[in-house]
């Protein structure tokens, strides 16, 4: 079971993969995502025990370093975001409030996304990092409103200072059908259009 989350982004495909093959020679991890990230980086994202995850992380920053643009290293992710990385989607029931967060960057996304699970009695309805967000990524939050509030707090702070921040919003007795449109897999993809009824 995987315990620790780390992510490492660079300037260049190429490098990227170099970054990616060391690695994943120095320890047993997991990749959950090694692919490009608009605009023209490459992002490598993986997971494991908390050593095997920091011994990989250093080899991958060791053979990346003049071209790292962001990395992120948590050696104790809370679990609802490793099991929102793998798809899970956690909104049953009736939503009081959601809490939309969104970064710049994908590495201080996922680290804020962690803080407020950690920080705020909040449950994590989903994230998402992926094409058609110009490199930007976003998580949602719901729960009674003042917890959902200190989730954004929380959440926004870390942002703010790794400089990443792009918006932060509270949505109070959401619609029915909200959640559908946050969470949509990609912009206009077939099937994926929620039926939203008044």
């Amino acid at each position: 079971m995987a315990d620790a989350l780390a992510m490492i982004e660079v300037d260049s495909v190429a490098t990227g993969l170099l970054a990616l093959d060391a690695l994943t020679k120095r320890a047993v991890v997991t990749i959950l995502e090694a692919n490009l990230v608009e605009p023209g980086r490459f992002l490598i994202l993986f997971a494991g025990g908390v050593a095997e995850v920091d011994e990989s992380f250093r080899a991958g920053l060791e053979r990346c370093a003049e071209g790292t643009v962001d990395q992120m290293l948590l050696p104790f992710a809370h679990p609802a975001l490793l099991a929102a990385l793998e798809g899970l989607e956690d909104h049953d029931g009736d939503l009081d409030t959601l809490g939309v967060i969104e970064g710049t960057h994908v590495a201080g996304t996922l680290e804020a996304c962690d803080r407020s699970l950690k920080d705020a009695q909040v449950r994590l309805a989903g994230l998402r990092v992926a094409g058609g967000l110009a490199g930007r990524a976003y998580y949602v939050v719901h729960g009674p409103q003042h917890d959902v509030e200190a989730a954004l707090d929380v959440g926004r702070q870390i942002l703010v200072d790794r400089g990443s921040l792009h918006r932060v919003e509270c949505i109070p007795r959401p619609h029915k059908d909200m959640l559908g449109w946050l969470l949509r897999p990609a912009p206009f993809a077939p099937g994926n259009t929620p039926n939203w009824r008044r």
